[in-house]
């Protein structure tokens, strides 16, 4: 019978864990993990619509960020987050430019419709 080893080791940190009361470290929700910890403005998920053509969606809050790709007037981007005048979110389908739907990216608001 073999065993892997993952499955051996899981099981000798959760004997572990019982038998000197020190708890398993877990993971983060799915909310606070999927949002980056540069956030200032939290505000759950919202409806965006880009209004231009050939933003790029960016790595992070400022065009210093590298690209991630281009996102086209119309597409949709789930909006979880903000600071300054950057809002982080999420491609709610493929975008026209062919970048995959749940991409993640920073877009600057003046590129955005419907924050509400």
């Amino acid at each position: 019978m073999k065993l892997r080893i993952p499955a051996r080791l899981a099981a000798s940190a959760a004997l572990l864990a019982l038998t000197t009361g020190v708890g398993l470290m877990t993971a983060p929700a799915a909310s606070a993990a999927s949002e980056p910890s540069s956030c200032t403005k939290r505000f759950g998920d919202h409806a965006g619509t880009i209004t231009a053509n050939a933003i790029n969606v960016r790595s992070g809050p400022s065009t210093s960020y590298a690209s991630k790709g281009y996102l086209y007037r119309s597409d949709n981007i789930k909006l979880k987050c903000g600071r300054g005048d950057w809002y982080y979110g999420t491609l709610t389908a493929r975008s026209k430019s062919g970048l995959p739907a749940y991409t993640s990216g920073w877009v600057h608001e003046r590129f955005l419709a419907q924050l509400a």
